[in-house]
């Protein structure tokens, strides 16, 4: 995809429409092309219906929808239908697994490993299951480059006592893609469970859960062009049927007595209530998106962005990159500090210029003590984004420089 592509394509994205608007907070989420817009007002104006309740010819249609999206959904990682649950977010589906699987596997001495790099979603559910049974966390260290080391992987996981490797497909600070292939394999070969967080992902490269092979495999809808509230769990379907529900209710159940209840089967044993059908609808379609600019291209230009942007950035003097220094070890952010500014500074100051950052510890309090930092300041791309966006962050940062050097 060339630069000229890449502008026709933002015309794709009614928000940026906006005059001189910059977007580069895909990270946090990403915007909605029209085709995804135009599916969630056509099934709510057309379709609307809720699903496997009604057998009038309306919710059949809405039935319909719902379970060819998530058909989609799941063809678009390589998963089964059936194996892929339907969540609001990342963040409740890593709680399914903490809650459901967890306290049946992991027990007192056991311990669980994840990297220093974890998003706090992939923390606090595993430190309260420690808490509550009395594991133990092992942090894997990440280097000066943002890189984990497999030998010390190996290292924990040699006294058998790890129950659960829990580990980011792709930083959302360094950037850094873990290989979660050998991961998810030494955790396999080891006795322990693995769940690989996708989040930063599956919207920027091609991911099959298959092939990656880990127990667990979550990520979500808002990432990934599609919209809010919905979220993926693909699980194996011998670990996700020995499970107990996670919520319990509405559709859930098979049957229902004084004395009793009884399992509906996999999907919908973990989706309790109505699901978000609706936003799933519209997640198919933002996967069919994607697909129709092929996944591959999409990777290609996001990492000739994000090399743009690291050679732009590191001739910044006084400014930092963190994580990892070749684009191709790393998804399409990059994360930074400047000497002479605080990053809520620099991303304020960004903003006025309607270049659009985050700023902060991103969730990830842990890995910023890890680096010395409080917070930095993190420019994400995406499809629509183009080198003239990373020309006006870097212009926008010379007017950070300007107010803030001298002081």
């Amino acid at each position: 995809m060339t630069t000229a592509s890449h502008t026709a394509l933002a015309l794709d994205f009614p928000i940026l429409e906006q005059e001189g608007l910059v977007y580069l907070d895909s990270a946090a989420t990403s915007q909605k092309p029209r085709v995804v817009l135009d599916a969630l007002e056509d099934f709510l104006a057309h379709h609307n219906a809720n699903v496997h309740r009604g057998v009038y010819p309306l919710a059949i249609d809405a039935d319909t929808r719902f379970s060819a999206a998530r058909a989609q959904i799941a063809a678009f990682v390589g998963a089964e239908p059936a194996e892929t649950i339907i969540t609001k977010n990342a963040t409740e589906a890593i709680n399914l697994v903490r809650y459901s699987w967890g306290p049946q596997n992991v027990g007192a001495g056991d311990a669980i490993v994840l990297t220093e790099a974890e998003h706090h979603s992939n923390i606090v559910p595993w430190q309260q299951l420690c808490e509550e049974v009395g594991a133990e966390l092992r942090w894997l260290e990440v280097d000066d480059e943002g890189m984990i080391s497999l030998g010390q992987l190996d290292e924990f996981l040699a006294d058998g006592r790890v129950k659960m490797v829990a580990v980011t497909h792709c930083s959302n600070v360094l950037g850094t893609i873990n290989p979660v292939e050998e991961v998810v394999a030494r955790a396999r070969a080891a006795g322990a469970a693995s769940l690989i967080d996708g989040s930063q992902a599956v919207p920027h490269m091609a991911v099959n859960v298959d092939a990656i092979g880990a127990d667990f495999y979550v990520w979500t809808g808002h990432k990934a062009y599609g919209p809010t509230g919905i979220g993926l769990l693909h699980g194996r379907r011998e670990l996700l049927e020995a499970m107990p529900p996670f919520l319990t209710g509405g559709d859930m159940i098979k049957t229902v007595s004084f004395e009793a209840t009884t399992f509906n089967e996999l999907p919908f044993k973990f989706e309790a209530g109505t699901p978000p059908i609706a936003e799933t609808v519209a997640l198919g379609a933002a996967v069919d998106f994607i697909s129709g600019l092929g996944i591959d291209r999409v990777r290609a230009h996001e990492e000739a962005i994000t090399a743009y942007a690291l050679s732009q950035l590191q001739a910044i003097p006084g400014l930092t990159v963190q994580g990892p220094p070749l684009a191709q070890q790393r998804g399409g952010l990059v994360s930074f500090t400047l000497d002479c500014a605080h990053p809520h500074d620099v991303a304020e100051i960004l903003g006025r210029d309607q270049v659009c950052v985050r700023a902060g510890h991103h969730c990830t309090q842990p890995l910023m003590k890890k680096l010395g930092l409080g917070a930095t300041t993190r420019a994400s791309f995406a499809v629509h984004n183009s080198t003239d966006d990373v020309d006006a962050l870097v212009g926008s940062l010379g007017n950070v420089i300007e107010i803030f050097g001298e002081s």
